[in-house]
C-alpha cells in the first residue's frame, strides 16, 4: 500500500527546500568525484601514464569508502557554513 501526500510550500519554505536540495547535490557529486577519481588514478600502468591525461595519486591513497566521506560531512557542513 501507498501513500501519496502532496504538499504547498509557501515561498520561504520553497527556497529552502532548494537550498537543502542544492546542498545535497553539491555533497553527492563531491563524494562521487573522489570516488572516480580514485578509481581513475588506477587504471592504467605506472611507466605509461601520461601526466596530462591520466589522474595521478599517490599510491598509498586509501579508497574514500563511505564511511570516511559521511566522518567528513560534519567538516565540510563547518566549511561551506550549512
Amino acid at each position: 500500500m501507498n501513500y501519496r501526500y502532496r504538499i504547498y510550500p509557501n515561498i520561504t519554505q520553497e527556497q529552502s527546500l532548494f537550498d537543502w536540495m542544492d546542498v545535497c547535490c553539491v555533497a553527492y557529486n563531491y563524494g562521487l568525484r573522489e570516488i572516480k577519481d580514485w578509481c581513475n588514478s588506477r587504471k592504467c600502468m605506472v611507466d605509461r601514464c601520461s601526466i596530462s591525461h591520466e589522474y595521478i595519486m599517490a599510491a598509498d591513497a586509501s579508497f574514500p569508502s563511505e564511511v570516511k566521506q559521511l566522518n567528513a560531512l560534519p567538516k565540510a557542513k563547518k566549511a561551506f557554513n550549512c
